[in-house]
């Protein structure tokens, strides 16, 4: 019997189909077993879904006024003021950007704190905002927090080089409300703590009320939806007959089947054992995935034969980024991966390797796609069985914007699995849900008087 050592091109290749496809089948699994996680991460037990609430509703596109937006989610902070009309339109009337310098993200959290007070001074008066109105603020923390309310939650760990001292553990929006006081800035009322996730469908629910999920894919990965408050038991003291949109925080989910390279991957990480799902689908890790397979092919002797043995052999070497490009070139001659083989330091690469590369790209992506599917498949499944309403998917990130062919390889999924109630699915960009949609999370605080 041949064993995966002794195959060729044709047997490896056909093997590597094998082992990166999703089938139905596979389909059925993962939603039986999203199911599983999500209940048991809504009832407080152990589950790779954590199921967070964010005491927040959706939005009812009525919602009317101005709301700033305050973004910290890596190096740069952003500031937004947006105006809402009330009938599902929305307007970024102003933006600031400030960098963090390297020192405060690791010195003191009160200096922290207090730059991101000055950062909110400065943007009130560059935009000529009337400081004597009060205006709310949404502050979208990027960061593992456990949330107690809607304007309160503590930082559970840093993360994205951030280390400034005396803030894990404690409730960041208390935090900056005493840096806003230091500041004298009194006109400001941080209304909400937003979760990016959260904030994209907030922003695409604003203008389509048939929006029940947001969707992050991009060099992350993430979702959220509305659940049935009387749904979340590890919640109490909270009106059963309402809705919250719960952060599923998916990334984590761990019922899927891991290959060889999977495996690597997940090894060489800084969180091993963790974010199995969005190991396998998003941008910050496809790209080296798919560096495995061609390290593989060249090993064992497949591709790039007349070439540089030692090509992409550097950890993070071939990124998503240079998976788009290649997907994306459709000329007989392959020009465009050519250009990027040679400034790779490769030369006289056939086009049978050219397009070989092409192949292990399309392998590790559409994989990615119909995970990506499959999940977003049993949250509508979870939510409406029978599928009889429509359903708008926002979904915001490069992988899904950007990546060819990434969107179709997820309908595809949602044609095989729901037949012709498919249609009834729309995936739909929704961008700057840390900003707009945040502004839109403001003004739901507002809007039911439970900001703080």
């Amino acid at each position: 019997m041949m064993t995966v050592a002794d195959m060729g091109y044709k047997e490896f290749t056909a093997y590597l189909e094998k082992v990166f496809n999703i089938t139905l089948g596979d389909v059925k699994k993962i939603i039986k077993a999203f199911h599983s996680e999500m209940k048991k991460g809504l009832s407080g037990f152990e589950s790779s879904l954590k199921m967070i609430p964010s005491f927040v509703e959706r939005p009812t596109g009525r919602e009317s006024g101005k709301f700033f937006a305050l973004d910290l989610g890596g190096t740069n902070l952003r500031l937004l003021a947006v105006e809402l009309d009330g009938k599902g339109a929305s307007n970024v009337s102003t933006v600031s950007k400030f960098v963090i310098p390297p020192k405060t993200m690791t010195g003191a959290g009160d200096e922290l704190f207090d730059f991101i007070a000055e950062c909110i001074s400065s943007f009130l008066t560059e935009s000529n905002i009337d400081k004597e109105k009060n205006y709310d603020l949404a502050f979208t923390f990027s960061f593992p927090v456990e949330q107690t309310n809607i304007a309160a939650g503590k930082l559970i760990a840093w993360t994205k080089g951030f280390t400034a001292s005396g803030v894990e553990g404690k409730d960041v929006i208390m935090l900056l409300n005493e840096a806003l006081k230091r500041k004298g800035i009194n006109c400001i009322r941080i209304a909400a703590l937003a979760n990016d996730t959260v904030g994209t469908l907030a922003a695409k629910c604003y203008n389509d009320r048939d929006c029940d999920m947001g969707v992050i894919l991009g060099t992350g990965t993430n979702a959220c939806y509305p659940e049935k408050i009387s749904n979340i038991k590890k919640w109490r003291g909270l009106d059963p007959r309402g809705e919250m949109i719960i952060n599923m925080e998916w990334g984590n989910f761990n019922k899927l089947r891991f290959t060889s390279y999977d495996k690597d991957v997940d090894d060489e990480s800084l969180n091993t054992g963790c974010q199995y799902l969005e190991k396998m689908v998003s941008g910050m890790y496809l790209g080296e995935v798919t560096r495995k397979i061609i390290r593989d092919y060249i090993h064992r002797g497949l591709l790039f034969t007349n070439a540089d043995s030692n090509a992409f052999i550097k950890k993070d070497s071939f990124l998503t980024e240079d998976m788009s490009l290649i997907a994306s070139d459709e000329s007989t001659d392959c020009a465009l991966i050519d250009e990027f083989l040679k400034k790779s330091g490769l030369t006289e690469v056939t086009i049978h390797g050219k397009m070989t590369l092409k192949n292990i790209c399309r392998i590790t992506s559409v994989r990615a796609a119909r995970i990506s599917a499959a999940a977003i498949s049993a949250v509508i499944k979870w939510t409406d069985p029978k599928l009889k309403n429509n359903h708008t998917i926002g979904v915001d990130g490069s992988l899904f914007e950007k990546y060819p062919g990434f969107s179709g390889a997820m309908l595809d999924v949602f044609k095989i699995l729901f037949k012709e109630k498919a249609s009834k699915i729309k995936l739909e960009l929704a961008k700057d849900g840390s900003g707009k949609g945040a502004a839109i999370i403001a003004a739901i605080a507002a809007t039911a008087g439970t900001s703080s």
